[in-house]
């Protein structure tokens, strides 16, 4: 047994080598005799396990004092392209010979371990300590480690962390910059005019989300959660009557062309009493929830708008770094129909966060965010502080901006959506951090008492309603649309809307077209001639790709799919002239000449930085972003 005591203690914070170790650390803290039945036949058990992994010796489970390691019994289980669609079978672990999809079975099954996501184990746990019960809790996440995959800016308000862990003052939390100056500046071209701050962040932290949530991680392996990076949550699992009773992760050691390779590992179905999903903004498996179940047009909620956030960190000269010091801004170098700002924090050790938000909303298809964010750096204001410095590390991530307006009812039959995978951004803090962990927290009690004291999973949503999340996003609730009527309109309605109503006014104000929508016709417009990145300030796309710490194995399907795929050709290079070449921060999508001399797109999957961008923006939604193999980059360290 001390070989699998081995397992269940190492920490699945930290990175893995293969997806072979990963499953097999699966395997191994999956042996639990509270959840796993006697075994017909303890043979064809250990035979079983023997296949799974050599890592795992045979002769080292038969030593175990194991009561049992599966029950013989099959589960009908409902893929959800739709669920009531295809029917399989998803046998209990280690089922015999014949395996289709080994399974095992938890009372909360989460999918993400972002700050929702562990918030939600966390408190869960929390609850079962108050109230001397247990239930098990799993954190599945597609990034190779967690925090891989989290990137923000990051002003942190510590609100929802003081509530669910009070004491992380004495600990060694990663939260050590308290702002110190707040700025607001709107830019043109060469200068920069201070404005009143709208911002209140006395008493908020310049932190590393992926830091954060790395500590979060630890903390709710101490709590007894079970999480496992490197796995990527690809399908949604429902039983006959539609409800969703867990999900399954994507198959591993599957070629380019579909043939299964030697490392060939089937994918995991984790089935749970309720799914949670926190899988961040334009979540795939989460969109896919809110149109089956029709929860936007359940709630009535609008559309959902979004704006793309790109993000270098540096590490500057000492005598320039000013630790706390928060910069936001409007104006240059986006246009006044265009809707955005850039931000500067100084981080700890001699670090600053630069990053450009801009709304994916935007009309003129030759805009491309990434060389607007390159030219941001040159600016009188920023250049200074950047000469002399070194980046550190890139990358970029869609975030939602629709606000109380675009939340889809949140739950489903069977679990709940939480976190930015519903969108409790605060637009004008420019913060959901927090109101994604209270989220978390509220779904957890309600799942907590679901499972056990009787109540109704849809308290979540009653205490979501009553809580201070919605009092925020409802004050804030027409920032983001002012905007749709341009710059100035948008200026002054933020005006009204904070100093004179302070988000109370009697009106709120829709959404416009959706993102997708509003791009015009290439005609409508006059290219834009970016300049050369300077290698100094500037860099190109390699350049940035190589500080993602991007990786992706190329011999796997590609994830970005095209649901036609004559329509880049005859389509958006045509009319809209290839705007997938400029959207997409990380160069995914390219146009090349083929031998006719006609032009094609390459997919160039092996680039992308899970940003969504393309998921969102493209003219006629013919992308669909699904989850690559899990484990795959980038791989956030500092963002």
């Amino acid at each position: 047994m001390n070989r699998l005591v081995s397992f269940r203690s190492k920490s699945r914070i930290g990175t893995t080598s293969s997806s072979s170790s990963l499953y097999v650390r699966l395997l191994a803290s999956s042996i639990d005799e509270s959840r796993i039945r006697s075994p017909a036949n303890a043979s064809d058990s250990l035979a079983a396990l023997s296949r799974c992994s050599s890592l795992v010796p045979a002769r080292t489970l038969a030593g175990s004092s194991l009561s049992g390691l599966c029950n013989g019994s099959s589960a009908s289980l409902t893929n959800l392209t739709g669920c009531g669609g295809n029917q399989g079978v998803a046998r209990r672990f280690c089922s015999g010979a014949s395996v289709e999809r080994e399974s095992m079975e938890y009372d909360v099954v989460i999918v993400g371990a972002g700050p929702a996501g562990l918030s939600a184990a966390i408190r869960l746990k929390q609850l079962c300590g108050e109230k001397g019960v247990d239930l098990s809790v799993c954190v599945v996440e597609k990034g190779a480690e967690v925090g891989a995959h989290i990137i923000s800016g990051n002003v942190f308000e510590p609100r929802a962390l003081d509530e669910l862990l009070p004491e992380w003052k004495k600990e060694e939390a990663p939260i050590s910059v308290s702002v110190s100056s707040d700025k607001f500046w709107f830019l043109t071209k060469d200068r920069a005019f201070s404005l009143p701050s709208p911002f209140d962040n006395k008493n908020n932290y310049v932190i590393s989300l992926s830091q954060l949530v790395r500590w979060l991680g630890s903390k709710a392996e101490e709590y007894g959660v079970e999480i496992y990076p490197g796995f990527a949550a690809s399908e949604i699992l429902c039983d006959e009557n539609s409800s969703v009773i867990g999900i399954g992760t994507n198959d591993m050691g599957i070629a380019k062309n579909g043939s299964k390779k030697e490392n060939f590992q089937r994918g995991v179905a984790l089935k749970g009493r309720v799914t949670l999903f926190a899988e961040g903004c334009r979540g795939s498996l989460s969109e896919k929830i809110i149109k089956k179940y029709n929860l936007r047009e359940k709630q009535n909620a609008q559309h959902q708008t979004y704006a793309l956030g790109i993000k270098e960190v540096w590490e500057i000269d000492e005598s320039k770094h000013q630790p706390g010091a928060v910069i936001h801004t409007l104006g240059w170098p986006l246009d006044q129909k265009t809707y955005g700002g850039s931000f500067l924090y100084h981080m700890s050790e001699r670090q600053v966060a630069i990053g450009l938000v801009v709304a994916l909303n935007y009309k003129n298809p030759y805009l491309s965010p990434y060389d607007e964010f390159q030219k941001l750096k040159h600016h009188p204001a920023f250049k200074p502080i950047l000469e002399d410095g070194t980046v550190v590390q890139y990358g970029a991530r869609t975030l939602n901006e629709g606000g109380i307006q675009s939340i889809p009812y949140p739950l489903f039959p069977g679990g709940a959506i939480i976190g930015c995978s519903a969108g409790f951004l605060n637009v004008p803090k420019i913060k959901g951090t927090h109101t994604a962990m209270k989220s978390g927290m509220l779904a957890a009690e309600a799942a907590f008492g679901t499972l056990l004291e009787g109540s109704n999973l849809d308290s979540y949503w009653t205490t979501l309603q009553n809580s201070w999340v919605w009092e925020e996003l409802h004050k804030a609730r027409n920032y983001r649309p002012a905007f749709d009527h341009g710059f100035i309109p948008g200026m002054a309605i933020s005006a009204v809307e904070h100093y004179l109503f302070r988000g109370k006014s009697p009106f709120t104000l829709k959404h416009g077209k959706p993102d997708r929508e509003a791009t015009n016709v290439a005609r409508s417009h006059s290219p834009i001639e970016y300049p050369k990145p300077d290698g100094v300030l500037s860099f190109d796309v390699p350049t940035s790709l190589h500080r993602s710490n991007t990786n992706h194995d190329h011999d796997q399907p590609a994830h970005l799919k095209l649901r036609d795929p004559e329509i880049p050709t005859k389509v958006n290079l045509p009319e809209y002239d290839g705007p997938e070449s400029r959207y997409c921060p990380a160069r995914v999508y390219e146009y090349v000449p083929e031998e006719s001399g006609q032009l094609k797109l390459q997919i160039n999957a092996q680039n992308c930085l899970h940003c969504k961008a393309c998921d969102i923006k493209d003219p006629k939604q013919n992308i669909e972003w699904t989850v690559h193999e899990g484990g795959g980059r980038p791989g956030y360290s500092v963002m």
